[in-house]
């Protein structure tokens, strides 16, 4: 069992929205490694694509935004806040992940303030790239929505 947190003592996601199943190694207000374990039962592979079900591309972005969501809210300076996506730039996909395999998510955060923050991340399966990309959010107050 890990000693770190379970994604949803930090994010404010919720299935079936959490992407990260769990995370296995965490520096608050740096980086975050989390995985993500795809059973193949998930809604989504049905559609897309029958026969060929494969994991959406901006379902990868968003858990890597989630990982960079838990390096972030795990520092005290952010608890309790909730980051919005700003934007998405370089993203870059590289293989398919398809059902029965596990996301390794790792995420980077860049330069802060209090207001907005950038980050990124590389989702990676079996140690081969997935995808990569850069990520930039806005900071908002939880209570503010």
């Amino acid at each position: 069992m890990s000693d770190f947190p379970h994604p949803s003592e930090l994010l404010p996601h919720r299935p079936p929205f959490l992407l990260c199943d769990e995370i296995i190694d965490l520096k608050p207000g740096v980086s975050c490694t989390a995985l993500w374990h795809l059973s193949g039962n998930e809604a989504f592979f049905e559609g897309h694509f029958p026969g060929r079900p494969t994991l959406p591309g901006v379902l990868i972005v968003e858990s890597l935004a989630q990982t960079a969501g838990l390096a972030a809210l795990s520092a005290d300076d952010f608890a309790g806040k909730l980051p919005l996506f700003g934007g998405i730039d370089k993203a870059r996909f590289r293989r398919q992940v398809i059902p029965g395999e596990t996301l390794t998510l790792t995420a980077h955060l860049g330069k802060m303030s209090r207001m907005a923050g950038k980050a990124s991340g590389e989702a990676s399966v079996g140690g081969e790239l997935a995808c990569k990309a850069e990520m930039m959010f806005i900071i908002a107050n939880a209570g503010d929505l």
